[in-house]
């Protein structure tokens, strides 16, 4: 399968956060997948990574950091779905057009996002990829920080999480405080995060955590480069 892969252009679906990077690192050093690029989702009115709320910039740092070129998806703020599709679709022909034939996510359980994802690129001659679909995510969190990738939390829902979990490292302490009913990998949307160190970036991205603020009925850590 590995050597039919690296036949293939495939490119990660990239949130910014600690499930794509894993994703990402399992199809590279694990799967010896050669993966071509990354794509992700932009609000263009904010210039940020949509739901992460990362700032485009340090978006593109990763990219360097990984030595991966980078695919932009613009969307307005509060894009509709249809609107969303159509870009996507969009996105994928010029992707075609490059030779990918495959996209990889880092979904871990919810079967409705993979039911929708894999639905849409029916439209197209892309197939989806889901290299760490069903691992559970107890352990995985845990192998997150072994493997030495390095988050913060962007996003928290405070109707699930304390405003305090916002701007806070992904780190060990984090997982010991969660509450019960909330995912280890936040999954169910429960907090969001920012990879600035993995094992596969160059260096690490030095970053800081600045303005707290709330929008939307989420609350978001502002992380800028330090």
């Amino acid at each position: 399968m590995n050597d039919f892969m690296n036949q293939k252009q495939v490119w990660m679906s990239w949130s910014s956060g600690k499930d794509s990077a894993f994703a990402l690192y399992e199809l590279q050093k694990q799967l010896n997948v050669n993966v071509a690029g990354l794509l992700t989702t932009i609000n263009e009115t904010h210039e940020r990574v949509a739901m992460h709320a990362v700032r485009e910039t340090l978006l593109i740092r990763q990219a360097e950091e990984l030595g991966l070129p980078l695919c932009r998806i613009k969307i307005p703020y509060g894009c509709s779905n249809e609107l969303y599709e159509t870009k996507m679709l969009e996105c994928m022909n010029d992707a075609i057009a490059k030779g990918v034939a495959h996209i990889a996510f880092g979904d871990l359980f919810l079967e409705d996002v993979k039911q929708y994802r894999e639905t849409l690129l029916k439209k197209t001659s892309v197939s989806p990829l889901f290299p760490i679909w069903h691992r559970p995510t107890h352990l995985l969190a845990r192998e997150m920080i072994a493997i030495g990738q390095k988050a913060i939390i962007t996003c928290i829902d405070p109707k699930k999480l304390p405003i305090s979990f916002v701007g806070r490292e992904f780190d060990l302490a984090f997982l010991s405080e969660l509450p019960n009913d909330v995912d280890p990998c936040g999954e169910n949307g429960e907090f969001h995060s920012f990879i600035y160190d993995s094992p596969l970036f160059k260096k690490t991205i030095p970053v800081r955590v600045g303005q707290i603020i709330e929008r939307d009925g989420f609350v978001f850590a502002d992380v800028m480069e330090s």
